[in-house]
């Protein structure tokens, strides 16, 4: 069983959208587990205090160390990964997720406030990870994304094995097109629009060389730092 944890101050947000759809039938079946731990329990006054006035002024409260470290202690396990959801973290990928899943669980720490002591992060060696270049108002949400991005990829999850290693970001492109039927469909502008020829014409060699030239565009077009890293990875690397 994969194994996730996470320390939050609103440990009733959880398992929020993860109880639904694939993730919540694999929790359901015992394929991954969830545990959040409210990390107040750890507080050593009766108020439950778990935040303080920074040091060198400033707005915002911080996260106190002995508080946090408590709890992340009480919930480590050997070989598990130790992550704190940060916006200066680095860039959560499907590389990592992939690699998160493979191991036994990951340990998430959910910040609030201004962040956690700064001295929390270096005793406990926590990587620091970041889902996007923008600020959440705790780290619940990004946590539900590792978790979600993670438990997709553990067997039997996903229902045809091809799907994951189709998908966006698995060798550095985004996904292609997809259409159902019908095979012609007029919109609310009243545009008809019919599915690319290629793709009902039974021929799959043609479709497979034909959506792997529209994840080359797409990738070239919407995201051009994936596309120069592409192409610096093979060693044709382009202006």
């Amino acid at each position: 069983m994969w194994r996730t944890t996470a320390l939050t101050l609103f440990p009733e947000m959880f398992p929020g959208p993860l109880g639904e759809s694939l993730a919540g039938k694999a929790l359901k079946e015992g394929v991954w587990s969830l545990k959040a731990v409210d990390i107040r329990q750890f507080a050593a006054d009766r108020h439950g205090t778990v935040d303080d006035a920074p040091f060198g002024g400033g707005a915002g409260m911080v996260m106190k160390p002995d508080v946090l470290s408590a709890a992340i202690i009480e919930a480590s396990e050997p070989g598990m990964p130790k992550i704190l959801l940060s916006p200066r973290g680095a860039p959560f990928s499907q590389a990592r997720g992939r690699k998160l899943a493979e191991g036994p669980g990951v340990l998430l720490v959910c910040g609030r406030f201004e962040g956690i002591d700064e001295r929390v992060v270096e005793a406990h060696a926590l990587e620091e990870v970041s889902v996007g270049d923008f600020v959440l108002s705790g780290g619940e949400i990004a946590a539900m994304a590792v978790m979600d991005c993670c438990v997709r990829l553990l067997p039997g999850v996903m229902g045809e094995p091809a799907s994951a290693s189709e998908e966006s970001f698995e060798d550095g492109l985004l996904e292609y097109p997809h259409y159902t039927r019908p095979a012609v469909w007029s919109g609310p502008d009243g545009t008809e629009r019919r599915v690319p020829e290629v793709l009902v014409s039974g021929h799959h060699g043609k479709v497979a060389e034909w959506r792997l030239k529209q994840r080359e565009e797409i990738t070239r077009r919407r995201r051009p730092d994936l596309w120069a890293r592409r192409r610096i990875a093979s060693g044709n690397e382009e202006k």
